[in-house]
């Protein structure tokens, strides 16, 4: 076992559990869908729970749910009648995310629609006051303006898998499209100041942004 992963065994033991639910859904992820490990896991799960318990957010938009684990973290950490409007563009998706969202606990804090939320959300007519992006890397930046322009002044957004595996500073990635819309986006974020924002090189990036009054 690599220091990494060393550290990464140690962390995990010393943090909230994951619970058995999203245990099982994190390890249905992994062995029926192509790259599960998209799906946040463990100690992102905790840390978008805990994020979402601190800023007490009525309204969530997720751009990109994948196998539904995320939405049910945040979700775990809704104060009553606050809901997870979360979108998947990708409707081979819907049965499995459906099936897990509506077999958790929080089911009725979580709305999936299978859609384009870059066209979807703003025809949802709702002031969010917490975002997490999580979709099309290549599609970042107009999503991320998407949701800016829907998101409350001091309202919090969360972008996902911005150090791409270290790829952002790889010369050897530097064609690949993806890498190349998260390259795009960091730097587009860098010069924005409309919002204040930190990266955490957790996982595999996780930007916190908050946008001004």
């Amino acid at each position: 076992m690599t220091t990494d992963e060393q550290l990464e065994d140690y962390i995990l033991k010393h943090i909230e559990p994951e619970g058995e639910y999203l245990h099982r859904l994190y390890r249905a992820t992994n062995i029926h869908l192509l790259a599960g490990r998209m799906a946040s896991g463990h100690l992102q799960g905790r840390l978008l729970k805990m994020l979402v318990q601190m800023i007490r957010p009525k309204h969530i938009l997720e751009v990109g749910t994948f196998s539904g684990y995320s939405a049910i973290c945040m979700a775990e950490g809704l104060e009553e009648g606050g809901m997870v409007h979360t979108f998947e563009i990708d409707d081979e998706l819907e049965d499995f995310a459906r099936k897990w969202i509506e077999g958790s606990e929080v089911a009725n804090k979580i709305q999936l629609t299978i859609g384009d939320a870059l066209t979807e959300a703003p025809r949802l007519g709702i002031t969010f006051d917490m975002a997490f992006i999580d979709g099309d890397k290549r599609t970042y930046i107009p999503i991320y303006e998407m949701a800016l322009s829907v998101t409350r002044p001091e309202g919090f957004l969360i972008a996902d898998n911005t150090l791409w595996d270290g790829h952002v500073i790889d010369p050897a990635y530097s064609r690949d499209s993806q890498t190349q819309g998260i390259v795009a986006f960091n730097d587009y974020l860098a010069h924005d100041n409309r919002v204040e924002k930190v990266i955490l090189p957790m996982r595999d990036g996780l930007t916190i942004i908050r946008k001004r009054d």
